[in-house]
């Protein structure tokens, strides 16, 4: 695989707490996504979060990994159903820090026993770039069939 570089562009108004930012992806895909402190740490009001984010990013690496075990295995996905949960906390002396990100994965293939979808998993969650990084970083990763 070559080497993947992408980029995204955060603009912020104001003082942390009243102010509001928006996150922009360099691609087009997504513009001036609106987040702010009160939406981040309460209700989300139909704006994101860089945890939202995270999630997104963690959730679809993986997914795209099962996508291409399962279809190297001879048993391609119908579909694919993933959440991703990311937790922060505040640790003590450590501040807010990610904490933990759950992900539940619902597979649609034909062909494929439990045992081996089970395999497949562990080697989407293996070969998964943000998995790795979340671990390095003392995460708890947990992932699971739904």
């Amino acid at each position: 695989m070559p080497r993947i570089e992408r980029s995204a562009t955060v603009t912020w108004e104001g003082n942390l707490a009243r102010g509001t930012g928006k996150i922009s992806g360099d691609t087009g895909a997504f513009t001036e996504l609106p987040f702010s402190l009160p939406t981040r740490i309460g209700k989300a009001e139909g704006r994101t979060s860089p945890e939202e984010l995270l999630a997104s990013a963690h959730g679809g690496c993986l997914t795209m990994g099962l996508a291409g075990e399962l279809t190297q295995n001879g048993t391609p996905p119908t579909r694919l159903d993933t959440s991703c949960l990311v937790v922060m906390d505040e640790l003590e002396g450590a501040g807010h820090q990610i904490v933990a990100s759950h992900i539940r994965v619902r597979v649609d293939a034909d062909g494929v026993d439990a045992q081996t979808l089970a395999t497949l998993l562990e080697q989407a969650d293996a070969s998964c770039p943000f998995s790795t990084l979340l671990r390095n970083a003392g995460v708890e990763v947990d992932i699971q069939l739904a």
